[in-house]
């Protein structure tokens, strides 16, 4: 009997993910401990691996910082409600 397709949150995903890399188990152990399909799990990890480099990427980079949409939007307000 088929299992219907079930949607896993982020935080369950990344938990997953990250026993798997641990190596502390088996991805058939996991998968019984999470209940979901070892080839799942081996998805969940690759991303995750991947994605870790950005974490410890070079300093050397000049990280561009989000603008605080909030500040530009008051003062986007009050620009607009001067009177020149």
């Amino acid at each position: 009997m088929r299992r219907t397709r079930r949607n896993h949150a982020a935080g369950f995903k990344a938990k997953v993910a990250i026993a798997a890399i641990k190596g502390d188990k088996t991805l058939a152990e996991l998968a019984e401990q999470f209940d979901v399909h070892p080839n799942q799990i081996s998805e969940w990890k690759q991303p995750l691996q991947e994605s870790a480099i950005n974490v410890f990427g070079s300093s050397s980079k000049a990280k561009t910082a989000e603008p605080d949409l909030k500040i530009l939007h008051a003062k986007i307000g009050q620009l607009m409600h001067c009177r020149w």
